[in-house]
């Protein structure tokens, strides 16, 4: 059959003229089409989503190295049959924890050898299976370098083979006999780990609450491949590194709040001495019973002394971040946020608070900083306080560091496979259709919505622009963590003055924005995915923020399972609420498991006893088809290159480009 492609025309021949660079001849581009067709048909690699959590370094650290089940999943799938239960445990426990667990092993009275050569032979099988969804090219990539050679011929070697088992039995004797059995077994353990999990996808809020966000970010900083849709509490914290006054009060705040210094101390080496100093002068005689912190999900509580100390700069803070709020809200009547300016109805003489036109009883009337006649000026220590904080934050190494990798990894949203990710929200109206919003004096909805507020969040970090756009930027991060059409609150306030001050809890409620209202509705949520242009017969929105009551019935698969919020309650302060312990989702090639899991107790008791997190698994979506690259978005790109590359070698046969060497 004669080709009846047409001959390319002037900008089509410059394009495969360039794409002929990387393939200069014939043999070259069909090498590459054989390749990429042979990836095409790999199964789906798997995917894993974790969403707000807040600063728990240890049960996040678990969950990843256990893959959320998946890899005791492998490990019940290839041996699930020949071993005991505790033999699978120890098994497990092993691949998550191999240095620790090989201490215990080398402790006890066994024959070490013995040991190595059962292990070895057991981990191998586990390897060679999540290894098979990629290509020898990639998991080359993925080894380690001192034993890359020795694992890539264990991984392809058939143990089947009779004459190969001699063959393969010899290097495992070798490396027991070299004495280097442990360091082999280690590296095994890391690259199950590894390719258990192709990427992994945040759902926002590493911050706040617990003890080690900036050690999250540490391992995030050398995880193979991740990404992260902004949350609040990230943005805050992104407006604190950006030199953002409120977002440093309120880090801080937030920080005390929680008596959880680790992150600013250990972390950040923000200095709190002007701060504490500050605040022992002005509130020694203020009980501030406002302000007590909330200790009961810590499990080293600080002492008497140090609560107090906490209790003191918890409210010298709190009362700066309300007068520079009413500072910002004046200066930006955009906003439209004036109504929390809120000191001004302050009355300590009377002992109310005056909120539209009502007066509510004070719970709290020491207010030594506050002047009556000009309510959200700083005074002379308080000025002073702020300005060493923020020079603190601006010039702390890790967090200008980690505020870089939240920049190049992060967005507002992200698509994914038919998957459209994030956070909390996408402002709405009453009907369900795109709500508009003022963002740097441009009225968008939708996803121009949100790509407007990304511009305006990296405008407070770019030098190439003027003071005046960066402060702009810099601001708008605020109104990101507390603004009613913000995409991460999306509520009618954020009540945080009126929970210190008052006790009628009327004037706590937070009223919600319409997507929370509306997001089980299947028709508001097609909406929502044919705007971020997803398509697809198994599309999903999967959103965080907003913990799920588990415990009260609330179900995570919203919508006809178009919509999955998976913010369970990793934070401890949140365990009570959820009844649970977190979710964590896990996309693979034959579909979704929800995965509830139950409070982590320690890594010390995973590694003795072999304990891991309790789990639970729903099936969300199981597909007939086992799901292919071909299927995925990179799949889509591989394909556009075969299709280009065909268009090469038509060329190159045509004699419209000649071949090179």
């Amino acid at each position: 059959m004669a080709d009846t492609q047409p001959t390319p025309d002037k900008d089509d021949l410059r394009y495969l003229q360039l794409l002929a660079h990387d393939f200069p001849t014939i043999s070259a581009v069909t090498s590459e089409i054989i390749n990429l067709e042979a990836i095409l048909h790999l199964p789906k690699p798997t995917e894993h989503f974790l969403a707000d959590l807040h600063g728990e370094i240890d049960a996040f650290r678990h969950v990843l190295r256990n893959a959320s089940g998946n890899i005791r999943r492998q490990v019940l799938e290839v041996f699930g049959t020949t071993l005991r239960e505790q033999e699978i445990k120890e098994l497990c426990s092993l691949i998550y924890y191999p240095e620790e667990r090989l201490k215990i092993v080398r402790q006890a009275d066994r024959d070490l050898h013995d040991y190595y050569q059962t292990t070895l032979s057991r981990l191998l099988p586990v390897c060679r299976r999540v290894s098979s969804k990629y290509t020898r090219s990639r998991v080359r990539k993925s080894l380690p370098q001192e034993f890359a050679y020795i694992i890539e011929e264990l991984l392809h070697e058939n143990a089947d083979d009779r004459d190969k088992q001699a063959y393969v039995g010899v290097i495992i004797q070798t490396i027991i006999g070299t004495r280097r059995a442990e360091q082999f077994i280690t590296a095994l353990c890391y690259l199950i780990q590894r390719l258990a999990i192709d990427r992994l996808h945040l759902l926002g809020d590493i911050f706040d609450r617990g003890p080690g966000a900036h050690l999250i970010m540490d391992t995030l900083a050398a995880y193979h491949r991740w990404d992260i849709v902004w949350g609040n509490h990230d943005a805050l914290w992104l407006g604190a590194a950006a030199g953002n006054a409120c977002c440093a009060a309120s880090v801080l705040r937030l920080s005390l709040r929680y008596a959880n210094l680790g992150t600013l101390e250990e972390g950040y080496a923000i200095n709190l001495v002007p701060l504490a100093t500050f605040a022992m002068e002005t509130y020694a005689d203020d009980p501030c019973e406002q302000f007590h912190p909330h200790t009961e999900a810590l499990t080293n509580k600080p002492s008497q002394k140090t609560e107090r100390l906490l209790t003191m700069m918890h409210k010298a803070i709190a009362v700066i971040q309300f007068k520079l709020e009413g500072q910002l809200y004046r200066s930006h009547p955009e906003w439209q946020m004036q109504d929390r300016c809120l000191l001004e109805g302050i009355d300590a003489k009377a002992g109310t608070m005056t909120i539209d036109g009502k007066a509510y009883q004070l719970l709290d009337t020491h207010f030594p900083t506050l002047d009556p006649a000009d309510p959200y000026s700083l005074s002379t220590e308080e000025a002073e306080v702020i300005r060493s904080l923020v020079h603190s934050f601006r010039i702390s190494p890790a967090l200008q560091r980690h505020a870089a990798l939240l920049l190049s990894h992060g967005a507002m949203y992200a698509t994914y496979n038919d998957n459209l990710l994030f956070h909390a929200s996408v402002p709405l109206t009453e009907t369900g259709e795109m709500k508009e919003v003022v963002v740097g004096g441009e009225r968008v909805s939708g996803r121009a919505l949100m790509d407007r507020v990304e511009q305006m969040v990296r405008a407070a970090f770019d030098d190439t622009l003027s003071r005046e756009e960066r402060n702009a930027g810099r601001d708008y991060i605020w109104y990101l963590w507390c603004g009613p059409d913000s995409p991460l609150f999306n509520k009618s306030k954020m009540a945080t003055a009126e929970r210190y001050f008052l006790s009628d809890r009327e004037t706590w409620h937070e009223e919600k924005g319409w997507y929370y209202k509306l997001r089980d509705d299947a028709a508001v949520c097609d909406r929502l995915m044919d705007e971020f242009g997803v398509r697809g017969p198994h599309r999903h929105i999967i959103n965080g923020h907003v913990p799920v009551r588990v415990g009260a019935g609330e179900n995570p698969i919203k919508a006809g399972g178009r919509l999955m919020v998976i913010d369970g309650g990793f934070s401890r302060a949140y365990h009570n609420t959820t009844g649970i312990a977190g979710y964590t989702l896990v996309f693979h090639s034959r579909g979704f498991d929800l995965v509830q899991h139950e409070p982590f107790t320690s890594k010390e008791e995973a590694v003795r006893t072999g304990a891991d997190i309790k789990s639970s698994t729903q099936l969300v979506e199981m597909t007939q088809r086992r799901a292919r690259v071909y299927d995925t978005d990179k799949g889509s790109e591989l394909r556009q290159q075969v299709t280009d590359l065909e268009r090469l070698l038509r060329a190159y046969r045509k004699g419209i480009i000649r071949e090179r060497g």
